[in-house]
């Protein structure tokens, strides 16, 4: 594994601020015609079940497990009632990244997962605009395939200066020679690792000159921190982790991302007609191309480019953080009181425990021999600074640390319920561990 700094700065030489934006690391609308939003919709449906992927060209269809449902597009105020239908052979769940506050959403504690053959209904408010992933949730590593997770697009109410909106989805697979995956927990010994784009070994997105196209990225690998860097055009971050950042500009067009994690860009296309422009990846070990914007040879969107982009709305996060009178507490990332999910109750001692309306600080620490990726559940976090004089511009609910490092972190406990906590360390055959903490 090659350790996060040196990717960041011998493979794309990026600064500390672009990184760790990263790896916590939208003529002129909210969004694109034709796209319906679920306002006064009927509930939506979303299947568990088996499915297969083209990954190989010319190889046999990879079996895989997925969610199907159609295109999940709202706008924020959204209440969406979704029907969840388990079509596997094993017990699943759904796992809403990004979405906070909402205890009924909350896996393997508030709920249980779902049976085979059962369905449920499920209501979730969607109080924030941002880039979604809806995840599904296995637990019997021995006889599952890999999953798909889908995209879910909460838009703003407010008009957003951006062309075109595009989600763009990164998938891992590690693949057997007859085509068959690993499954992430599981040892990869004798596979081959192929990355897709929304499910395709290379996607286009068709743009035009001086057209600016707003492009959600979405890292749906469960283990690996990955660089995504676009050729010859502008990448202004506007959001992470569904939460509206500071716009500032991605050093060389390239952006990080761990294991998922979100970042909304701006992207402002100023190459000629008739060009195709890379849409590179890099996991620490080479770079891929998977997928390209291409140019249209049509005459440009407009005569200049748009000028640069305002912040996107809040989502009505804290402006300010009490950290004067924050509980404060320190949280190794390994350790006993660490346990796979199976093995996950409510009578676990909770890492800590906070007052609704208290400021939250943690000290956490890597203590693994690898980089590891720290998820909060329930709320988003801002990445302090060193002398605790301020924090980083944007709220994450992610973060990858290197081994040995220690950072902290700080929220404010709103939401009253028991929240996960996550901890992988970035390597494919790693176990997922969680703890919880409770907001009462």
């Amino acid at each position: 594994m090659v350790r996060i700094e040196r990717m960041a700065k011998q493979v794309l030489r990026m600064n500390r601020r672009d990184w760790m934006a990263g790896v916590g690391a939208a003529s002129l609308g909210v969004l694109m015609p034709g796209r319906s939003l679920a306002q006064g919709r009927p509930a939506i449906a979303i299947k568990a079940q088996q499915g297969g992927l083209g990954i190989r060209n010319g190889g046999p269809e990879t079996p895989i497990w997925m969610l199907e449902s159609p295109e999940l597009r709202f706008r924020r105020g959204d209440d969406l009632q979704v029907e969840f239908a388990n079509d596997l052979t094993v017990p699943a769940g759904l796992d809403w990244r990004g979405i906070g506050g909402v205890p009924a959403i909350e896996p393997l504690i508030s709920r249980r997962l779902l049976a085979p053959s059962g369905w449920e209904n499920i209501r979730i408010p969607l109080r924030h605009a941002g880039t979604f992933l809806c995840d599904m949730i296995l637990l019997d590593l021995q006889s599952q395939r890999q999953a798909r997770g889908r995209p879910l697009v909460v838009a703003e109410n407010e008009p957003v200066s951006a062309d075109r909106d595009e989600v763009l989805l990164v998938e891992e697979w590690r693949l057997r020679a007859d085509g068959t995956a690993v499954v992430p927990g599981a040892d990869p010994a004798e596979t081959t690792t192929f990355y897709t784009l929304n499910g395709k070994a290379s996607v286009d997105v068709s743009t035009r000159s001086n057209e600016r196209l707003r492009l959600r990225f979405i890292n749906g690998s469960r283990r690996s921190i990955i660089a995504l860097k676009l050729e010859s055009v502008d990448v202004t971050v506007m959001a992470i982790d569904s939460q509206p950042s500071e716009p500032f500009l991605a050093r060389n067009g390239a952006i990080v991302l761990a294991p998922g994690s979100r970042v909304d860009a701006f992207v402002d296309v100023k190459a000629p007609p008739g060009s195709n422009l890379k849409i590179l990846l890099h996991e620490g070990r080479q770079a891929r191309t998977i997928g390209f914007l291409t140019v249209s040879s049509d005459s440009p969107v407009r005569a200049a480019p748009l000028p640069p982009p305002p912040p996107l709305p809040s989502n009505g996060l804290p402006a300010q953080l009490d950290l004067k009178n924050a509980l404060r507490t320190d949280l190794a990332l390994s350790g006993p009181e660490w346990i796979v999910t199976s093995d996950l109750a409510a009578t676990p001692k909770p890492a800590f425990r906070a007052k609704p309306g208290r400021v939250v600080v943690l000290a956490v620490t890597n203590r693994a021999a690898l980089p590891t990726v720290f998820r909060l559940h329930g709320h988003h976090f801002r990445l302090l600074d060193k002398l605790d004089d301020g924090w980083k511009p944007y709220w994450l609910d992610t973060l990858a640390f290197e081994p040995g490092q220690t950072q902290r972190i700080a929220f404010a406990a709103e939401h009253a319920g028991r929240w996960l906590i996550e901890s992988i360390a970035a390597d494919w055959a790693a176990p997922r561990f969680v703890r919880w903490y409770a907001v009462e």
